[in-house]
């Protein structure tokens, strides 16, 4: 009985504090990275990214711009909205144009065209490396013929 006024006063500051439970934030920080990519289409093809990505703080759009150098060379700018999948890992959806042009395919075709962009980004925990990983679906991207054009790229990345 002596304690009862300690717990009513413990039980009606609680009732102030509104608690709300942790969520994942989309992975914050801008990267500049560079990896393999590689064209599963048009008799294949091997070759580099440079992979920039802008990201908007508390707001889940990146700005995206990939640059994939094989026999030919494509800038793929995208706008992605990034899905968090926990601390460290984001996952998202970029919609956007493929770059492209001349005779020589690159690894996302030789015409420009519309691409989507759908990829993974992992932070590395206690540190500015990002690991990253993507495909690039580019629709009516052949000039002789149209097709569709696929390439898979991956990297790391420092954050800024």
């Amino acid at each position: 009985m002596k304690h009862l006024p300690y717990l009513v006063s413990v039980v009606l500051a609680s009732s102030f504090v509104i608690a709300q439970p942790a969520q994942a934030q989309v992975a914050y920080g801008s990267y500049v990275g560079v990896g393999p990519t590689v064209g599963l289409s048009d008799g294949g093809q091997i070759g580099g990214v440079l992979a920039f990505r802008y990201k908007l703080l508390e707001s889940p759009v990146s700005f995206r711009a990939q640059a994939l150098i094989g026999q030919s060379t494509a800038v793929v700018p995208t706008v992605s909205y990034d899905v968090p999948l926990n601390w460290q890992t984001d996952a998202y959806l970029g919609a956007g144009l493929v770059l492209a042009g001349g005779d020589t395919p690159s690894p996302v075709g030789n015409k420009i065209s519309f691409a989507l962009q759908p990829g993974v980004d992992y932070v590395v925990p206690n540190s500015n490396t990002v690991i990253f990983g993507n495909a690039i679906i580019a629709f009516d991207a052949y000039r002789d013929g149209g097709g569709t054009a696929l390439s898979l790229q991956g990297g790391v990345g420092l954050r800024f």
